[in-house]
Order: structure tokens, then sequence, then C-alpha cells
């Protein structure tokens, strides 16, 4: 061999792995699809958390991704025509939070890849197959599973004895609040709580429907999950402090606006693990292949300002049990 030619093979040689990172750090797409206001700081942190977990797997914006971020302020024509936008876009991945926002990327599309998070029931909403082989472009984080609601019938009993009657908050066009009172019920009744459910499509129901409930007294307020509720967490939480109903909600979040007690999946987790999956995709495996994960945590978390403020005594074996207390 010559040396030019002998020089020129090296330096090909040379160029081979530059070639590889080139092409390993083209620039990558992820959107996002969610039912919340651009401004929720309940979104927001949900959000990041799934960015920065994105971040420690080596993906950063505006460096080897591009993420476009969608908000539909939970109205159905508005997440459809956000679906469709995102979708346009020809992204590699789409996180999308919620059953709603899956809906609308259902029907958007059957070939981008999508991660879920905050969905209840994948199968029987006709996202997925099955859990373990989810067998379309879909794959991702289910919510809880509805055994989980008969728990907020318990907490709401021991927190405040006294309660006889409760009222159920539900979403009444969404399955999973269906599937949730149906597990209520069962839990209710030998702990003899009669229950109300509030059926409820926006902030001025929800106001109505916790005024007229608060009327009569030994009332007790349980909040399905739903993004009807979580849209309106801030209030729901107001209203009940304002009414001195002891309520039990699924999420932390209401806690933190004043609640008094929630039981329910770590929601920021799932947001990081869903971060997971999509740098899996982003590598090369395939939705389908992904089995669908239930929660790994759980957190019961106690206000105990809003407690004092409604005249409630804490069993002690409640709050050695709490992961968060708000004193």
């Amino acid at each position: 061999m010559r040396r030019r030619e002998f020089i020129l093979l090296l330096g090909g040689a040379a160029a081979w792995p530059l070639a590889a990172r080139a092409q390993a750090e083209r620039m990558r797409r992820i959107g996002a699809l969610m039912p919340w206001v651009a401004n929720d700081p309940v979104a927001s942190a949900r959000i990041s958390a799934f960015q920065q977990e994105l971040q420690q797997l080596g993906w950063t914006d505006g460096r080897n991704i591009r993420f476009d971020t969608r908000y539909a302020a939970g109205n159905a024509d508005e997440t459809r025509k956000q679906a469709a936008e995102l979708v346009a876009l020809a992204p590699d991945v789409i996180l999308a939070a919620t059953s709603t926002s899956m809906v609308a990327l259902n029907q958007a599309t059957s070939t981008v890849p999508v991660v879920f998070v905050q969905v209840a029931d994948p199968v029987g909403a006709g996202f997925v197959a099955t859990l373990a082989r989810p067998g379309g472009n879909a794959s991702g984080f289910t919510l809880f599973e509805y055994g989980v609601s008969g728990k907020w019938v318990e907490l709401l009993k021991e927190i405040a004895p006294p309660v006889k009657r409760a009222a159920v908050l539900r979403d009444p066009g969404s399955p999973a609040g269906i599937g949730q009172f149906a597990v209520i019920q069962t839990v209710a009744s030998p702990l003899g709580v009669e229950l109300t459910p509030l059926d409820v499509r926006d902030a001025a129901e929800i106001e109505q429907a916790i005024e007229s409930f608060a009327r009569s007294s030994n009332g007790g307020l349980i909040v399905a999950a739903s993004i009807i509720a979580a849209l309106h967490h801030q209030l729901t939480a107001t209203l009940a402090a304002r009414y001195r109903l002891p309520a039990v909600y699924s999420d932390a979040a209401f806690v933190s606006a004043g609640g008094l007690i929630s039981y329910g999946p770590d929601r920021i987790d799932g947001y990081r693990r869903a971060a997971g999956y999509v740098d899996r995709i982003l590598k090369g495996e395939m939705p389908a292949d992904l089995p669908v994960q239930a929660p790994t945590k759980y957190e019961l978390v106690i206000n105990l300002r809003t407690a004092k403020s409604l005249g409630l005594t804490l069993p002690p074996t409640l709050l050695t049990r709490a992961d968060g207390v708000i004193e």
C-alpha cells in the first residue's frame, strides 16, 4: 500500500466515530400534551420533573432534543386541536398526560410513539391491547388500581368518625369516575356511610354541588381523580374548608392548596418514569414492546393546619403512617 493511500485510510477511520456521534446527536423532537393551563404550578412541576429526568438521561432541550409542550385547559375541542398540531410536527415521541390527552392523540395518529401518564384504565379505554404487551404505538404508566378508591372512604371515617354522609365529587363523562365510584360504594356501606355522587363539569357546578351538600350535618367529601378536579384543586379545597367538610383527595396537590388529607400515587414519580420510556424509544425500542406499568410510590399527606381548623384530633397511628405532613 502506497503512503498516500495509507494516510487516506487512516483519515477515513478517524472520521467514523465523528460521523457516528453526529448521527447520535441529531436533533430529536419530543411533544407533550397537557390538559392543564400553561401557568398551572402543578402542571409546571410535573413537566419540569419529566424534562429534568430526560436531561439526566442525556437529552437536553436545544442541544439534542426540541421540546414542544401544548396545554389544553381541560377543553375537549382544544385538546383535539393541540393533538393534531403536535402530530403535524412529526415528533419522535409524544408524552400524553391523562386519558383526555390519549383520546385526542388516538384520533390524531396510530403511528407516532406515545408515552402516557396518569391513565386509569388503558386496556378498558382501548389505548393498549394488554398491560404486558401493549401492541400498538402507545405505552406508559397507569394512575392507580380502582381498589385504591376504597381507601379514601376508610381514611374519611378514620380522620372524622362522626361522618355519616359522604359526597363523591366526580366527572360524569369519565369512565374512570364510574370505576372509582363503584369501589367507593362497596367500601362505604359496611362503614355506615351514605354516598351522594356529585357530577360536575366546571367550576360553577363544583361550587353549587358542594354548597348544596353541605347544608346537612355529619357530611364529608371524597374527591375522585379527574382532570376537572385537578384543574380546580384550589377551588375545591377552599370550598371544603369554607363549609367545614372533612375531605379526602387522590392527589397531594389538594393538600398543598389547603385540603385535609390525600392518598394516591406520587404524580411526580410517574413523570420521571415516563422520561425513562421516552429515552428507550428514542434509542430504538418500540412502545408495543414496553409493558404498561403501575405506580410504585403511594403517598399519604396530611394538612395539620386544616385538621386544626376543622376541630379534628388526628389518630397518632395515622400521623405515623403519613409520608408528608403540612404543619
